[in-house]
């Protein structure tokens, strides 16, 4: 490789700033991946991404860097192994990449580091099209594998200065194929080998947390300015420039998605939202260092209502993608290298080309149309590879019975304890042991109750209404009281319907919802004070005809 000038420190702290955020990427793609799944399968979903930090990074030390990055093999394919477990950097053999102007002004080690985070962010994105199916050990395998076999040599190809595609004249600035189209071609393959959920498409999955999810996409969101702004590994103006290009795509993407989600379903929703300019931030990211910033504006633009439109993508391919992997980051990650050749702008960088719209002719196209091409058939295929192998070796899709609730059967734990029965503290120890004969607890003693003096004659009043024309706790309980009631129980509960309720769920995705929420008010009444309280449930929408009165005896009057 080159030989690198003296370091220069603003570009070193530059370049290790952005690893950090990249870093923090992947969290923030665990939590927005995370509040969409299901109660019951958000550990299994953070773990899934968390784990490529442990794992990824591992293979890219000792494997994945030299291949992708090590001195080329001869044939613009592979590097060749000389840098195995980063053995023999020598002095320095970080390389002279395509998209720096002047020879890399950062030590290799910033480097190396830097692009680790894109090799473990890349398959983490295919957890979020096959949530609730994949097998923990199995994804490990799959994880190992793929970013040594698949992402090294396709990052070797576009981002080495001697990889056939970088020759050929393809451009990618942070990974619109590397990264998005490979992934995206990895999910298309794993989908077919995992299947479908059971009940697909016409059983709804609502997500445990929007919150999470939004928080996930703002982290996304401020990572992606070390994504796209560090890829130059120099502190300058076309650092500058990608880091405003990416930020004005996101916004445009935005806003253009809520404008076609309004149109399409009626509403504006804050998923569709940040699912616009995570759009925005997927196409921008090959173009981010190559074009002026109306440009990106336009892309982002057109990010914005291309994947909103590829959500049906899915149903017409009938793969069930949980959270539309294909249509955000595949359809994004093609459609911004293809618009490289359109809006492409030497102007913005030296070492970029003109584009279609800028006077250059149609020959950036092309070359941007191969890249896509050969990228996507690649990793499509070794990835289907990889993943049928895993399959029939140890598994990668869980077992049918476990897939509603892969956080007890993969980890045996809870993402949430919100009822208060689940909240009670219990007894516990260091240790979890097995519970034998004599570890049960003795029964408690029967007793008695002290005798009392009878009671009134008492009915318990049972009733369900709909929450939301419940006044506030204070009105409800004077009303009650009011009306004549010695005891209020107000609790959560389900109740059927006989007309189901459409209930909207994030992109587009509605579900008939067969069992309601709804609150169940019991009473406890004096005999002559039921009609009083009745009234008033009767005010709340209390439906006579599923409401109850029971005599009821007060413990104090057993004997």
């Amino acid at each position: 490789m080159l030989a690198q000038q003296a370091v220069n420190s603003g570009d070193t702290a530059w370049v290790l700033v952005c690893t950090g955020l990249v870093l923090f990427m992947t969290p923030g793609l665990a939590a927005f991946y995370g509040g969409m799944v299901r109660t019951r399968n958000v550990l299994a979903m953070l773990q899934q991404n968390m784990i490529a930090l442990g794992v990824v990074s591992l293979t890219w030390v000792l494997v994945g860097y030299t291949i992708a990055f090590g001195d080329d093999a001869g044939s613009g394919l592979l590097g060749n192994f000389e840098l195995f477990g980063l053995s023999n950097l020598g002095v320095p053999p970080a390389p002279h990449l395509h998209v720096v102007a002047g020879q890399v002004t950062v030590p290799t080690l910033a480097f190396v580091a830097y692009q680790m985070m894109f090799a473990v962010i890349t398959p983490a994105l295919v957890t979020g099209a096959t949530a609730g199916r994949l097998k923990f050990l199995g994804w490990v395998v799959f994880l190992a594998v793929w970013s040594i076999v698949v992402y090294a040599p396709i990052a070797h190809w576009l981002w080495h200065p001697d990889g056939w595609l970088a020759r050929f004249g393809t451009q990618d600035w942070a990974g619109g194929m590397v990264v998005h189209a490979s992934a995206g071609a990895a999910v298309l393959a794993v989908l077919l080998v995992v299947g479908r959920r059971r009940g697909w498409p016409h059983t709804a999955a609502p997500p445990n947390s929007i919150p999470l999810t939004i928080l996930g996409a703002g982290i996304l969101w401020f990572g992606w300015f070390g994504f796209n702004g560090g890829d130059g590994l120099q502190a300058n103006g076309v650092a500058a420039q990608a880091v405003i290009n990416t930020h004005l795509a996101a916004a445009a993407g935005m806003l253009v998605w809520l404008v076609a989600e309004r149109a399409k379903d009626g509403h504006s929703t804050v998923v569709g939202g940040v699912s616009g300019a995570v759009a925005g931030l997927a196409t921008i990211t090959p173009a981010a260092g190559y074009v002026n910033t109306l440009s990106a504006i336009a892309i982002g633009a057109i990010a914005g209502i291309v994947c909103h439109t590829a959500l049906r993508l899915k149903y017409l391919l009938r793969l069930d993608d949980a959270l539309d992997v294909l249509a955000v980051h595949f359809v994004g990650g093609m459609l911004g290298s293809l618009l490289v050749g359109f809006f492409g702008n030497s102007g913005t960088n030296p070492l970029g080309k003109d584009g279609l719209f800028f006077g250059g002719g149609g020959s950036l196209l092309w070359h941007q149309i191969v890249g896509v091409v050969v990228v996507v058939a690649f990793s499509f295929v070794l990835s289907w590879l990889i993943a049928a192998a895993v399959q029939a070796v140890l598994g990668l899709r869980a077992p049918a019975d476990t897939q509603d609730d892969l956080d007890h059967a993969q980890q045996g734990a809870d993402a949430y304890h919100l009822g208060g029965v689940a909240a009670l503290n219990g007894t516990g120890a260091p240790e979890r042991r097995r519970r034998t004969g004599g570890d049960r607890p003795a029964p408690r003693p029967a007793g008695t109750n002290p005798p009392g003096q009878p009671a009134p004659p008492a009915r318990l009043v049972t009733a369900t209404v709909d929450p939301a024309r419940l006044p506030t706790t204070r009105e409800l309980r004077e009303a009650l009281l009011g009306a004549g009631a010695t005891s209020i129980v107000v609790f959560d509960a389900t109740v059927s319907t006989a007309e189901p309720a459409a209930r909207a769920l994030p992109r587009g995705y509605w579900q008939d919802q067969d069992l309601l929420d709804r609150a169940r008010i019991e009473v406890v009444v004096r005999q002559g004070a039921v009609p009083a309280v009745l009234d008033v449930l009767d005010g709340y929408g209390a439906d006579r005809s599923d409401s109850f009165v029971q005599d009821v005896q007060r413990a104090t009057d057993v004997r």
